[in-house]
C-alpha cells in the first residue's frame, strides 16, 4: 500500500478500457493509412489478438497502441510506464499476445510502480 493517496491507480477496468481504445485509435489510424477501408475485424475485446497471425494491427499499429497507452497512463494516473522494455521482451508469453495479456501486464508494472519507494 502506498502512502501517497494523491497517487491514483487505476482498477483492471480502466486499464482494460484504456487498452481497447489504443487499439480502437490504432486501428483506425491503420486503416485510413490503408486506402480509408473500414475496419472490418469486428469489435475489440479482451480476446483479440496483437501479434501472431490473427493479429488486428501490423508492427506499427502495435506500437502505436503501445505509446498510446503509456501517454494515456501519464496524463490520467501520473504513471509512467515503459511498456516495450526488456521485461516484456524477455518474457517466455509475450504480454502483447492479446488485449487480455497485455492490461494484465500494464496492471502488473502498475502494482510494481505503486509499491517501489517515492523519492
Amino acid at each position: 500500500m502506498s502512502d501517497t493517496p494523491s497517487t491514483l491507480k487505476p482498477g483492471r477496468e480502466q486499464v482494460a478500457a484504456i487498452v481497447i481504445e489504443a487499439v480502437q485509435e490504432a486501428l483506425a489510424i491503420t486503416h485510413k493509412a490503408a486506402a480509408g477501408e473500414s475496419a472490418a475485424t469486428g469489435p475489440v475485446t479482451e480476446e483479440t489478438c496483437l501479434i501472431g497471425q490473427s493479429a488486428v494491427l501490423d508492427s506499427m499499429g502495435l506500437v502505436t497502441a503501445i505509446l498510446d497507452i503509456e501517454q494515456r497512463l501519464a496524463d490520467e494516473y501520473d504513471a509512467v510506464l515503459v511498456l516495450a522494455d526488456e521485461r516484456a521482451m524477455s518474457q517466455k508469453n509475450s504480454p502483447f499476445r492479446s488485449v487480455r495479456s497485455l492490461t494484465d501486464y500494464v496492471c502488473q508494472r502498475l502494482e510494481a510502480l505503486a509499491a517501489a519507494p517515492h523519492h
